[in-house]
């Protein structure tokens, strides 16, 4: 890791900044990808199939029989295990259940909203390098709190044509029954188009590599709506010299192993606990099968040695960070500073790996600064608000006269009339 000690704050822009790629000939794969899938359906995306994920599918829809046969393969251990995770996701989600009021603006004058589900969502599952069966449940619950009427489901099958069945059985738990074998770029655009056997859905929800956030941007501008914009996973942890080395250092790796684009960030008050860290980090890392992949993203990640918890706060809030861990005595008190931030993991024992499974919290979260401007995934993600009106009489005398003002003004006079011919009829 790369270690930055005392850094001016001119140099924080620099320091914060994610790796920019050229992305052009992705987007042009991306582009072709998403147009013959538009074009030709399920036959594009079998053949596609056949040339990334390397299997050959008969049909795309996961039958009943494969559902039953998951139940099999999936321990009663890990079973229980996303039973609980399940429970947990749907009591914190149902709390955000939304609560209309009606409002009087003026005598006369009532106005109130309506929270609306979205229709048709899609969920897309990454099933490579790490099945993240954990997803389902983030994106299904909140899902069907909501009342979202039809929930597809798209996950990449093995080489043999199978899904992964914790995949199938999370699905199962959450009551999603939709699921289809196709995984990248072309999953992205059988939800979004539509094929024989896909349904087109109206929002896409869900994680994945380059290839799938480009995928999901490419169809948001025209076709479908997305959760959020997204670069690879990050975690930045503030610590001082109250915390834990060992506890640090195996959150920077758990985030580490996600992915070799993956960024970790350690900001500290402690000369000292970074040496301790360093060596935690070394000793762990050895012990990791994905210790390739974590070793890889840990050179693109950074160690900033700041003055006081304040500073480091204010660089926690600059980098805006998909999780932040706040590992310091007096984590109360910083939690109350938190800007941008995605998620929040307060104390010593609140690693990032609880709101991952099982705390409640989602993880589906803004990435690469985007946490400045959108929430993570939550009940809302699933809704529309619809808002109503109703006048009286009294309602049309108390504010007809400003409306009219207002809309000559604009000169927009049928806006003008519509309201005259209102005042006219109550005023006769």
């Amino acid at each position: 890791m790369n270690i930055i000690k005392y850094p001016a704050r001119e140099e924080w822009a620099q320091i914060v900044g994610r790796p920019h790629l050229d992305v052009t000939q992705l987007n042009q794969t991306v582009a072709a990808v998403l147009a013959d899938v538009k074009a030709r359906g399920d036959e594009a995306v079998k053949g596609y199939e056949l040339k990334f994920d390397h299997v050959d599918l008969e049909t795309l829809a996961v039958s009943e029989a494969e559902m039953a046969a998951a139940e099999k393969l999936v321990s009663a251990e890990l079973r229980q295990a996303i039973e609980l995770a399940h429970d947990n996701i749907h009591k914190f989600h149902e709390s955000q259940r939304f609560r209309s009021k009606k409002v009087e603006t003026q005598p006369g004058v009532v106005c109130w909203q309506k929270s609306v589900a979205i229709e048709r969502v899609g969920l897309y599952i990454p099933g490579g390098t790490a099945p993240l069966f954990s997803t389902v449940l983030m994106l299904a619950t909140p899902a069907k709190i909501a009342g979202c009427s039809e929930i597809v489901l798209c996950t990449p099958p093995d080489r043999q044509g199978h899904v992964n069945p914790a995949i199938l059985v999370a699905a199962r738990v959450a009551g999603v029954s939709k699921i289809f074998k196709a995984g990248g770029v072309q999953a992205i655009g059988a939800m979004a188009f539509g094929t024989e056997t896909v349904p087109k859905v109206y929002k896409i929800f869900g994680p994945g590599n380059q290839y799938v956030m480009a995928a999901k941007q490419q169809v948001s501008l025209h076709d479908v709506a997305i959760d959020m914009p997204a670069g690879p996973s990050e975690v930045c942890v503030i610590a001082d010299e109250t915390a834990n080395p060992e506890f640090v250092a195996a959150d920077l790796l758990s985030q580490a192993e996600h992915g070799a684009d993956s960024q970790v960030v350690l900001i500290t008050t402690s000369n000292k606990l970074i040496d301790d860290v360093q060596q935690e980090v070394s000793r762990q890392l050895d012990r990791l099968p994905r210790k390739e992949i974590a070793q890889r993203a840990l050179e693109n990640s950074r160690i900033i040695l700041v003055n006081d918890v304040k500073e480091a706060m204010d660089l926690s809030n600059t980098y805006a960070p998909e999780h932040l861990i706040i590992q310091t005595e007096d984590y109360e008190t910083l939690a109350e500073r938190v800007v941008n931030a995605g998620s929040v993991f307060l104390g010593r024992y609140a690693c990032e790996s609880a709101g991952d499974y099982a705390s409640g919290t989602n993880h589906t979260l803004p990435t690469h600064g985007w946490a400045t401007t959108y929430s993570g995934v939550n009940l809302d993600s699933y809704c529309r608000k619809v808002t109503f009106q109703h006048l009286t009489d009294e309602g049309v005398r108390n504010i007809g006269h400003a409306v009219e003002l207002m809309a000559e003004a604009e000169q927009l006079d049928a806006h003008k009339n519509a309201m005259t011919v209102r005042l006219n009829s109550i005023n006769n």
